[in-house]
């Protein structure tokens, strides 16, 4: 029998079916309350709002539970590459070894970039944020790799996706390299995608590069903890820019911009520059913490708190144990990582923090590691939207092949002037405001 929730408006009662999820998630379908009642939902930052149905990633803030298609993120850290993960979420299922190592095939395939592109690397102005250039060059794939009229949408979307993925890697690497004046270093065929991006990115004719086990696990660990996060910020502007079918780059080139702003994306950089300012400070958190409590007081403690978690950060544990490793490994011993220890230790038993529920999250160790390996800070969120890329795609795939899709269009409550009547120019009184 379907369970239904009842809505009472002026005496009448309307009945509205509830949907209910593979892990028993319940929300109240209002597809048809405006067209039955007059009415909608007014619910600003949607965090009340389920904006579609989706197989892709399964979160619980609560219990602080993170899934990919299904599968603990602790596993796919523990055992998976990120090219592993990357197929999983783009076409459901762990592959095969043989179809993961055709996938790998086809990422070394599409992993050159147009020689012509160079040349729009080189004219954005010197201090341009790589995100802005990499949303802007993605964008511009379109024009430099058109769909192939020859081969089935299908087979085009598989294409794109993989173009995508592997490019967008060597396109970050290659804009560092000329930020710094430097030879471009092309993608080896011999290297694992994770290999291959460290390599792009530091190896150099004077000091070639040693690729080191550790650094490579410890960069699929983090782009595998970033792949998906279900319909965050980024993810939805993906799908809402894709709601107007418009092409797979266009898409994508929207959620690297939303994933540009310091509320998202930003965070990790956030973090660092917080632990530096700390580290200025002598290295002494208790003042901090005491800000942090003030509520009159702008400042706040970066990488602390979720908008979904209202535990422990899933993705935060794995990648601390990470930032140790590869710290161990590096022979590198990092102060702000034992500031951020201290922090975390305090808020962990500190009752403002847990009443509110102020767990580190991701962003609190991420910083850190890009750090260690050598990622310049301004690089930070270029590095979140490689890992982030199967995500996007899995979702904008998904999307397009809803039989329930529609254009999105959100709806609004006006709060503005009344009808009134358009006065001339010589009847207009200056003094009742500037123009």
């Amino acid at each position: 029998m379907e369970q239904t929730a009842k809505l009472i408006v002026d005496g009448k009662t309307y009945e509205l079916p509830i949907v209910v999820g593979t892990e028993g998630e319940r929300g109240i379908d209002i597809s048809r309350l405006r067209q039955e009642t007059g009415l909608i939902t007014l619910d600003p930052g949607y965090a009340n709002t389920g904006s579609c149905k989706s197989g892709i990633t399964f979160m619980d803030g609560e219990k602080g539970i993170l899934r990919y298609r299904g599968i603990p993120i602790e596993q796919l850290a523990e055992h998976s590459t990120f090219t592993e993960t990357a197929y999983l979420l783009l076409n459901g299922e762990l592959p095969t070894r043989e179809q993961l190592t055709n996938f790998s095939i086809l990422l070394n395939d599409h992993s050159l970039v147009h020689e012509d592109m160079r040349e729009f690397f080189e004219n954005f102005p010197r201090r341009a944020h790589p995100m802005g250039i990499l949303s802007s060059m993605v964008n511009a794939l379109r024009a430099f790799y058109p769909q192939l009229p020859e081969s089935s949408e299908d087979e085009n979307v598989n294409v794109m996706s993989t173009r995508l993925l592997s490019k967008v890697r060597t396109m970050a690497a290659m804009s560092y390299k000329i930020s710094k004046g430097h030879k471009v270093v092309y993608p080896r065929h011999d290297l694992t995608y994770a290999a291959n991006f460290l390599n792009m990115m530091f190896d150099s004719p004077v000091l070639p590069y040693r690729i080191d086990e550790v650094l490579v696990e410890g960069l699929n660990v983090f782009w595998i903890l970033h792949a998906d996060h279900e319909q965050n910020c980024s993810t939805a502007a993906v799908r809402l820019v894709g709601s107007a079918r418009v092409n797979l780059y266009a898409a994508i080139s929207s959620g690297i911009s939303a994933l540009w702003g310091p509320l998202h994306g930003g965070a990790n950089q956030a973090v660092v520059e917080m632990l530096k300012e700390i580290q200025a400070n002598n290295g002494d958190v208790k003042p901090f913490i005491k800000r942090a409590k003030d509520k009159k007081d702008p400042f706040r403690l970066m990488g602390f708190g979720h908008r979904v978690y209202k535990t422990y950060d899933p993705r935060a544990r794995i990648m601390k144990k990470v930032c140790d490793k590869v710290l161990n490994r590096l022979k590198q011993k990092d102060e702000l990582l034992d500031i951020a220890g201290k922090l975390e230790e305090i808020a962990l038993k500190d009752p403002y923090f847990i009443d509110h529920n102020l767990y580190p999250n991701v962003d609190f160790y991420t910083g850190i590691f890009l750090q260690a390996l050598g990622i310049p800070i301004n690089m930070f969120t270029v590095m979140f939207a490689i890992g982030r890329l199967p995500g996007w795609i899995s979702q904008w795939r998904e999307s397009i092949d809803d039989p329930q899709w529609k254009l999105h269009r959100p709806r609004q409550i006006y709060t503005g002037s009344k009808e009134r009547d358009y006065v001339p120019m010589k009847d207009r009184n200056s003094s009742k405001g500037k123009p």
